[in-house]
């Protein structure tokens, strides 16, 4: 494996780490569907940094994007609480409002521009290891540093700093609040971060891994772990297993590097479909066999 391809994997498996943990939660509390709400609600906000500064820059395009990102959560969140709507149906009312909001601004202010999601802000990772930043004299991918500081991050924020109250709420929301373990304020600082890691790699590796992470690997992981803390682990292996094998299948086969990645997530998915214990279909169809087979000798014997 050549330096770039080792930049490209890494920077997959880190963004694997940061989704994994922040998705797990996301899917457990049937919100898995916030990065791709995410990745049309933040329009708004680059519309807004173009009319502000006249310039497409990444940074300041990125800024503006999470501000209108974590606008939308808050308000996702403020709307599922009043109890009218599930929370899949307040993501659904949040990010259209936003991303129509977007597109109005667009065509009235920027329409010379080109200015549009694929351009300001979505990504690709295969040109991870060709933008770099000078750190200490040397070139290092910034596709790399940002995937890099977003996993060691999020791993501080939900391992050591909200991992009681995230887990109280997230598995048992009464015993948390009776507990004052703080689960609401939990759950909107988990929004925000899963936000702003989403729109932040957006901009590094583009948004179908963001989404495919964020979603497939906790989601295969659900399958197979009985703990919340072990659901974690499988979820950030599922993303790395996947970020190796999709690289590899892409160069072999010659295709996207994002999309076989994506793809890659979405067979360990099937995998563990398949054969997760207790959960698997071939596992509960062997032990419908097994136990039509106890029950065919039972009979016999009588």
């Amino acid at each position: 494996m050549n330096l770039d391809a080792l930049v490209i994997v890494l920077t997959a498996g880190l963004l694997a780490t940061a989704c994994g943990v922040l998705g797990s939660f996301l899917v457990l509390r049937r919100q898995a569907l916030m990065s791709d709400a995410v990745s049309h609600a933040v329009l708004p906000g680059i519309v807004l940094v173009f009319l502000l500064t006249g310039s497409r820059a990444a940074l300041p395009t990125v800024l503006g994007a999470t501000l209108v990102g974590v606008a939308c959560v808050l308000g996702f969140e403020a709307l599922r609480r009043t109890g009218l709507v599930r929370a899949d149906a307040a993501i659904a009312l949040t990010f259209p409002a936003l991303f129509s909001l977007g597109v109005i601004g667009v065509s009235k202010f920027a329409s010379g521009a080109h200015l549009d999601l694929d351009t300001a802000i979505y990504g690709e990772i295969t040109f991870a290891p060709l933008r770099t930043l000078a750190v200490a004299g040397l070139d290092v991918p910034r596709s790399l540093l940002v995937t890099g500081l977003a996993a060691v991050l999020t791993l501080l924020l939900v391992v050591v700093v909200l991992w009681r109250p995230l887990q109280a709420s997230t598995l048992d929301p009464q015993f948390g609040e009776i507990a004052g373990l703080r689960g609401q304020l939990a759950q909107r600082v988990l929004l925000v971060a899963s936000t702003a890691v989403a729109v932040v790699a957006f901009d590094s590796v583009g948004a179908i891994l963001v989404v495919a992470f964020f979603v497939v690997p906790a989601a295969a992981a659900h399958l197979l772990a009985t703990r919340l803390a072990t659901m974690l682990i499988l979820a950030v292996a599922v993303g790395w297993a996947s970020a190796v094998t999709g690289h590899w299948a892409a160069v072999h086969y010659d295709t996207s590097i994002s999309g076989t990645i994506g793809l890659a997530t979405v067979v360990c998915f099937v995998l563990a479909r398949l054969l997760a214990p207790r959960r698997g279909l071939l596992w509960r169809a062997w032990r419908r066999q097994v136990g039509a087979d106890r029950f065919t000798a039972r009979w016999y014997d009588v």
